[in-house]
């Protein structure tokens, strides 16, 4: 059983080296994106229905809670934007990733309904075996496999403990 599990472990690593580097890359990068790192200004013309009020304003526009800051005549000003309440014209700014950063990060928010769902499924049930199989690496008698063992309680606990502190 070692053997095989140390086959399997060292060839599934090598296949899945590509992916944590691209997926490791994208998730430092989700860190950062309630900031504006990376991104770029696009700016937005558009027409939509007339008379709207915040709420429908920000489902019509996608952004989410969108709030009027004040309303001039016909003109009503949010942030980044405008909003002309008798003929419906909108103009704003967002903010948006590069094209490929955006496909990058896209590894991370895959849905049931993506693609990338079954990568993420293939890539997390190979991280799982490689977390059993580490364990199949040392002899359970050897002091390696002992140190491990603590080092496995260790990165537990550290996980556990950021998890819920504040």
């Amino acid at each position: 059983m070692s053997f095989y599990m140390r086959i399997i472990h060292r060839y599934l690593g090598f296949f899945l080296a590509g992916v944590m580097a691209v997926y490791s890359l994208s998730g430092i990068i989700l860190i950062f994106r309630d900031t504006d790192f990376l991104k770029n200004v696009v700016h937005h013309e558009e027409t939509i229905a007339a008379g709207l009020d915040a709420q429908k304003l920000g489902e019509a526009l996608k952004i989410r809670g969108l709030k009027v800051d004040k309303q001039e005549g016909d003109i009503a000003y949010f942030k980044d934007g405008t909003y002309n309440v008798a003929t419906g014209a909108a103009s704003y700014d967002t903010k948006q990733m590069p094209v490929m950063i955006e496909k990058l990060t896209h590894l991370h928010k895959a849905k049931s309904q993506d693609p990338l769902f079954y990568l993420n499924i293939f890539f997390g049930l190979g991280l799982f075996f490689f977390v059993i199989s580490s364990f199949w690496m040392f002899m359970p008698s050897s002091s390696v496999f002992k140190k491990g063992i603590y080092f496995t309680i260790g990165g537990i606990a550290l996980t556990l403990i950021l998890l819920f502190v504040k």
